[in-house]
């Protein structure tokens, strides 16, 4: 159960709306917007085929609705002061962040810009309605997991169990300790469909590898002596540049030779609350 909403303006200033507490003036009746948003799916048709053939989908901005309302304690404040405390959060154009808590737990949270602001000011109830356009629709938690595990020759994998609700990327890290020229990432999905990142690099003891399969912030760099350095080149062009999906994801990194050590960190990610 939702039990609380912090939103915090880009000047760091955080505003806390629990849902059945009133002592602030503000109370949360409700929010729209909170569950998967909507996918458009691409097909193509064939004149001599019946349906359409699926060829890619994406899932849209998120349009966050919350109708505020506003209960004064009239001995200390006023309808009018309410609503221009919000105007701090609340203002049109202005980037804020939301965080939502379950059962008083931060689940995580949703970054977005406010489109209307828009109040009943002459009502015996009055209320607010704001809406908030999240660009990346997904709701991400604030602390990451990270995975240890040892390249490997043979066809030992390590488990990961994601349990967020959408696929996420995850930032790989190895700690190279000996001359290490190629080495591959495999990825077992949950579906056991397996994808391939191949890596070539003539990497020595000391150097630190890290590969980022974020979307919107892939790389691969290069710390050698304290220097970073991109070395994306190093990926081959047909590489799978993986993400986690829920469930259960195995990863067998292989190089041959001595065992090196490497992380793998993601986020958990969900498509709705």
């Amino acid at each position: 159960m939702l039990t609380k909403v912090e939103v915090r303006n880009d000047q760091g200033v955080m505003l806390s709306l629990p849902l059945q507490d009133i002592s602030s003036g503000f109370v949360i009746e409700n929010i729209e917007g909170l569950d998967p948003v909507k996918a458009t799916i691409v097909s193509s048709s064939f004149a001599n085929k019946d349906g359409t053939q699926y060829e890619s989908s994406r899932r849209e901005a998120r349009n966050l609705v919350l109708t505020i309302g506003l209960a004064p304690n009239y001995a200390l404040t006023s309808v009018s002061a309410l609503r221009n405390a919000l105007y701090e959060f609340f203002m049109p154009k202005s980037a804020i962040t939301l965080r939502f808590f379950i059962d008083g737990i931060l689940k995580g949270e949703l970054a977005g810009r406010v489109e209307s602001f828009e109040s009943s000011i002459f009502s015996k109830e009055p209320t607010v309605d704001v809406s908030v356009i999240c660009f990346n629709p997904d709701i991400k938690a604030l602390t990451s997991v990270s995975v240890a595990g040892n390249t490997t020759a043979a066809s030992d994998e390590i488990t990961i169990n994601y349990t967020g609700s959408v696929e996420t990327g995850a930032v790989f890290t190895l700690n190279v300790d000996r001359v290490l020229p190629t080495f591959s990432i495999y990825h077992r999905r949950p579906n056991n469909a397996i994808g391939i990142f191949e890596f070539a690099y003539a990497l020595v003891a000391g150097d630190v590898v890290k590969i980022s399969t974020v979307p919107g912030d892939k790389y691969a760099t290069l710390t050698r002596g304290g220097v970073d350095s991109s070395i994306l080149y190093g990926a081959s062009p047909y590489s799978n540049w993986f993400e986690l999906e829920p469930g259960s994801n195995y990863i067998r990194v292989y190089a041959e030779g001595i065992a090196i050590p490497y992380t793998i960190a993601y986020t958990n990610k969900y498509g709705g609350l």
